[in-house]
């Protein structure tokens, strides 16, 4: 009995050991607390055979003795900034895949009193993190961000930070093997040193009923499962303060109803109010809209009334720079595009971009489709991918899970049918409806095809009966010929749900005239006139309820082979990588502003 005990004391402890090196459930809302930014020029070794963790670089050892020497040193070597992708600032990293170490000193704020968390807004793909010597966490994944918790960790002065960053492409990774965008890697988005309480609000969910437009439901969690900690959420706007009591979990819920005067959040009207979470040690404050949003039959509704979604794609990509976006300038710059083209949604291609997109997206009154980069060649039978995608997704709710914004979880992109991926995508939504249950679940494909005995265009997969709504990819005059005239162009899909167009269209190298019969010309004029024909066979849609072109911005991809027109680009966008409009710009300009 005794031996029993030692062993299972001793898995309590291993458990305990190995749950520090991961990183924990994020904070909500970073960027509304205390924090002191870690961003900068951080020294960076590239490591191609990856014989740094061999040679234990992260210990950042000098010579003392006379014979003392080491093979490396972080001192008077290369600089990255720190947000960005290391493949715009170097041109022998253009197209490096593989370990680049970055390495920072830093010192903590002298008034702190409290824990202290180093939080990471995403870095592509993989990394390990040490610091002061020690491995303290690890992350897989690009787009979503991690903490790590380092209150007894850090001296006062003169920490020493180091990253061992990857982004090897691997068939378990997620995106897998190949993927039509840059592959990006290093510390992408802000780092920065968090400071809390000992007893902090680690978590709040605020959001409107799904279903009453009057009444708004508050979830706040306590770090630590702190019980009877006195609660406080407050909407001065709205002459809102409810006191509330954590229960066994350090979880307080309250349901407020018949709230008076609530002006709620739509495109035409982006009303966001200050909501101010607090407790006798902590205090959050942030900007939230409220808003409605359901699928009634075909329909799509917001706020009550249906909605058209005129949707654009794009990549977190700022192609005149050839690299990342990262900053609130860059979301500025993006979303300033989509919104002259008249849309009222945007589609984040095809991972969770980062926050300063997110939130000056809800500022401007777009609606937002968020997914996870589950994007063709996954491999739905490997069950350790399926934990990494779950992961993912449940990071990218929890950031975002309080923008009113954010419409859609999307589940995937172009996948084939398969009983490993319909169990794999089930799971998914399972894990998105765990922390939120109320955004519409979608995902888009690319499965359909024309019928000649019907005469029409069909789709066979039976998942689409687990989404809220259905969206296509269909390149018609690009990839696929046209099997008639646009105008007979009929469609049989999804009959009893709600339909997005959620990519079309072709590729033209900006200022090429040609042809405007000729997919081959690479014209403006030929991508003008398939916009032209795709918006004909729209009208033949019964259940259509939004487009969202392909894409915003040419963007970089190693998939673009052709010298002469592609090098390197996909040249899909309505606007060229050096931010001029082509023709089909104004085609679909025009469209938006005619359609309601």
């Amino acid at each position: 009995m005794k031996l029993t005990k030692t062993i299972f004391s001793l898995l309590i402890l291993l458990c305990c050991l190995l749950s520090n090196i991961f990183a924990q459930n994020i904070l909500v809302n970073v960027y509304g607390r205390k924090t002191q930014s870690l961003n900068g020029r951080w020294d960076a070794i590239i490591d191609q055979y990856d014989q740094g963790r061999k040679n234990k670089i992260y210990l950042n050892k000098k010579p003392v003795g006379k014979t003392d020497f080491y093979e490396y040193s972080f001192d008077g070597g290369l600089k990255l900034n720190v947000p960005s992708d290391w493949n715009s600032q170097l041109p022998e990293l253009k197209y490096y895949e593989g370990t680049v170490w970055y390495a920072k000193h830093f010192d903590v704020p002298k008034d702190h009193i409290g824990r202290l968390f180093i939080y990471f807004a995403a870095v592509s793909y993989r990394c390990k993190v040490y610091l002061n010597g020690k491995e303290i966490a690890e992350h897989e994944g690009g787009f979503t961000p991690f903490q790590v918790e380092v209150t007894d960790l850090v001296k006062k002065t003169d920490n020493f930070l180091a990253l061992e960053v990857n982004n090897t492409r691997t068939t378990d990774a997620i995106p897998a093997k190949s993927f039509d965008w840059w592959n990006y890697g290093g510390i992408t988005r802000d780092v920065m040193l968090v400071s809390t309480p000992k007893v902090y609000i680690h978590d709040y969910f605020i959001q409107l009923d799904k279903q009453r437009n009057n009444q708004i439901n508050a979830v706040v969690k306590i770090a630590g499962s702190q019980v009877n900690v006195a609660v406080t959420v407050e909407i001065p706007e709205l002459k809102i303060k409810q006191k509330l009591v954590t229960d066994q979990q350090g979880i307080a819920r309250t349901s407020i109803s018949n709230v008076k005067q609530l002006q709620r959040w739509s495109p035409e009207s982006p009303k966001l109010y200050n909501v101010r979470v607090s407790t006798a040690e902590d205090v959050v404050n942030e900007m939230i809209g409220f808003r409605n949003l359901a699928v009634k039959g075909t329909g799509i509704y917001l706020n009550d009334k249906p909605v058209f979604l005129k949707s654009i794609s794009f990549h977190e990509e700022i192609p005149q720079r050839k690299g990342r976006a990262f900053s609130e300038a860059d979301a500025v710059m993006l979303l300033s595009e989509a919104k002259a083209l008249g849309c009222n949604m945007i589609r984040l291609a095809h991972y969770p971009q980062n926050e300063y997109t997110v939130r000056t997206a809800e500022k401007m009154g777009f609606l937002l489709w968020e997914e996870t980069p589950i994007w063709q060649g996954i491999d739905f039978e490997n069950q350790e991918t399926r934990k990494k995608a779950g992961v993912m997704i449940k990071e990218m709710v929890m950031r975002d899970k309080n923008r009113c914004a954010l419409s859609f979880w999307g589940m995937a992109n172009e996948t084939q049918p398969s009983k490993a991926r319909n169990e794999f995508l089930k799971y998914l939504i399972k894990c998105s409806k765990e922390i939120d249950s109320t955004r519409l679940i979608t995902a888009a494909f690319d499965l359909v095809k024309f019928d000649r005995d019907r005469q029409c265009f069909v789709m066979d997969d039976p998942f689409v009966k687990e989404l809220d709504v259905v969206a296509i990819n269909k390149y018609m005059g690009w990839y696929h010929p046209w099997p008639v005239t646009p105008d007979k162009a009929i469609w049989d899909v999804a009959r009893d749900q709600p339909l997005i167009i959620s990519e079309f269209g072709a590729e033209a190298l900006y200022g090429k005239t040609g042809d405007t019969d000729t997919a081959s010309s690479w014209s403006e004029d030929y991508q003008a006139r398939l916009y032209k024909d795709n918006l004909e066979m729209f009208k033949h849609i019964p259940n259509l309820r939004g487009i969202s072109p392909w894409v915003l911005f040419d963007f970089r991809s190693p998939f673009r082979f052709h010298p002469t027109y592609q090098d390197g680009w996909n040249r899909k966008g309505l606007v060229s990588d050096q931010g001029f409009r082509k023709k089909a710009w104004y085609i679909i300009a025009d469209y938006y502003k005619n359609i309601n």
